[in-house]
């Protein structure tokens, strides 16, 4: 989807392996983690960093999670495919990516979806917002710039707070605590990482340590986000510091 923008990442795209299967763990499926880094990027290059890049990413983020849902009925990878992916085969995973059937092959839905949240993310991006909340926005693009992330890394993560889109699934901040960790090991943009990169792994047990075993974000914080709003509010009254922190921490 960077690409159909004009502005391929290819770094970026390399490191986002480890967010499909929805983190490896059946979580939210890949395909909108993907779909909310490149509405991150563009929100970037619209807006530039700050509050109001992170708050349009966001807001794309919510659409594009309504948008995954209306045409799944789920969000998350476990759902759709039936597969656990704490234990899976390969041939499992192999039929259903490449499987026919009700919901189509995870080929086919990443075909549709794309053109779907392109849209989305062109639709929302045209907009002006009446009032952006004053940073920090989104858990995600905190993490990020505490870990040394660009000012573009941390607008395109932006979208992952909430469990992307406030969505209160898998915590936005471990998405983006992946993602960065895979740019930061890539050491060219030749260079790929694997799905079940030790990198995402060692990542995922300094968050669970730090969350009681927990993974989705509305279990960790209690309850979920009503609003963008909602959140920046959370998060300026020091919510999730002590995951952020964790995260952050090499």
């Amino acid at each position: 989807m960077d690409r159909s923008f004009g502005h391929p990442l290819i770094r970026e795209e390399h490191a986002a392996a480890p967010l499909a299967g929805g983190l490896g763990q059946g979580y939210q499926c890949g395909q909108i983690w993907g779909a909310a880094l490149a509405a991150g990027a563009e929100a970037y290059r619209l807006f530039g960093p700050g509050p109001e890049a992170e708050y349009m990413a966001l807001l794309a983020a919510q659409r594009l999670v309504a948008c995954f849902r209306a045409r799944n009925k789920y969000i998350d990878c476990l759902e759709i495919t039936e597969i656990d992916l704490a234990s899976p085969t390969m041939r499992k995973v192999i039929r259903f990516l490449i499987k026919s059937g009700v919901t189509g092959s995870c080929f086919g839905m990443a075909a549709r979806y794309a053109k779907a949240a392109l849209a989305e993310i062109k639709a929302t991006l045209v907009e002006k917002p009446s009032s952006v909340p004053p940073a920090p926005v989104s858990c995600a693009a905190m993490l990020a710039r505490r870990m040394g992330a660009s000012d573009m890394h941390a607008v395109m993560a932006a979208g992952f707070s909430g469990g992307i889109g406030l969505s209160g699934s898998a915590c936005g901040a471990l998405g983006a605590a992946i993602w960065i960790a895979g740019m930061n090991s890539i050491q060219g943009e030749a260079e790929r990482i694997s799905f079940n990169s030790p990198v995402a792994a060692g990542v995922i047990e300094r968050f669970l340590k730090g969350t009681d075993y927990e993974f989705e974000c509305a279990q960790i914080v209690g309850r979920s986000f009503e609003t963008i709003e909602d959140h920046a509010v959370h998060l300026r009254t020091g919510g999730c510091e002590g995951i952020i922190q964790a995260l952050a921490t090499a």
